[in-house]
């Protein structure tokens, strides 16, 4: 999530009342979780374990629970509950909606045909052409393109599936990103998108996914893929232009699929893969397993 206009480190710092490392007028320009984050942005991280990744990572800032040697270059913000402050900053420069309340500010293409049960948020953006059918639920700040086919009962931009524990309860981690479909996509019915926790969930140009698919939050699909139905991705993940993904297909958080590959039904991810087929509960390679499974029947 980028700011409308960059902060300074001593700004955030007595928003969220917590010590900084670094000079007050360093600046930051937003927020990004660290699989997405860019320079100028802060990163948080409240587990030793993952200090390293935090503090070497693309981030400028760090939001973090203990205090550290800082890198050159960069700024600490300690805190005491890093998770909780992320979303306190967050939620101070995106105002949650939730469907609370309607601003009625769409903007929408000409040619764009949007059936009257359909539900749109605040702030979204719909290109020219477009076909929304019964039951749509588009939320808060999505952005879709030209010719883009959207079937009953799909939701674009709900909350990213992304929590911790705390005091034996689960504790959100608020989602301020967005939605992006870009042109002449195709969505079936009864799809989730989830928007991002502060950067864009995107489906890219020419598109076509099935039923029933589920997209977690910041996945970014390439241009001109296909999707079957019931496939389920999960956050952070990037598949690539021209790739086919079958029925039941499941991909763990954070893999990338490199483009132009095809996997098979029911194949399972959870490690990244370059180009080619696969199948399997661990996405082997098609040709390798179907020579395993002719000697397996041979065995005497």
């Amino acid at each position: 999530m980028r700011f409308h206009s960059p902060q300074k480190l001593k700004t955030i710092a007595d928003l969220i009342g917590s010590e900084f490392v670094g000079p007050e007028d360093f600046e930051v320009l937003g927020t990004n979780e660290i699989h997405m984050v860019k320079q100028g942005e802060i990163v948080f991280v409240n587990h030793p374990k993952y200090y390293d990744k935090a503090l070497h990572s693309d981030a400028t800032i760090i939001l973090i629970d203990k205090k550290v040697d800082c890198p050159e270059g960069k700024a600490l913000l300690v805190s005491d509950d890093p998770f909780r402050d992320f979303n306190k900053i967050n939620t101070h420069f995106t105002r949650i909606y939730n469907f609370t309340e309607e601003l009625h500010d769409a903007e929408i293409g000409e040619g764009s045909r949007i059936h009257r049960t359909a539900v749109i948020g605040n702030n979204v953006k719909i290109g020219k052409n477009c076909l929304i059918f019964p039951n749509v639920v588009i939320g808060d700040r999505t952005v879709i393109g030209d010719h883009v086919i959207i079937q009953s009962g799909t939701v674009l931009g709900g909350d990213a599936f992304y929590y911790r524990k705390l005091n034996g309860n689960f504790d959100r981690l608020i989602s301020v990103g967005n939605v992006v479909i870009e042109n002449n996509v195709e969505i079936g019915n009864n799809c989730t998108i989830d928007r991002g926790v502060t950067d864009s969930t995107i489906i890219g140009e020419g598109s076509v996914l099935d039923n029933q698919i589920q997209i977690g939050h910041d996945t970014i699909i390439g241009k001109k893929c296909l999707i079957a139905s019931q496939v389920g991705i999960a956050g952070c993940c990037v598949i690539g232009d021209e790739v086919t993904l079958w029925g039941q297909v499941g991909i763990a958080s954070g893999n990338k699929i490199e483009g132009g590959s095809v996997l098979l039904g029911k194949t399972g991810v959870n490690r990244d893969l370059k180009k080619g087929t696969y199948i399997g509960m661990f996405a082997e390679d098609f040709k390798g397993y179907l020579k395993k499974e002719v000697k397996l029947r041979n065995l005497k």
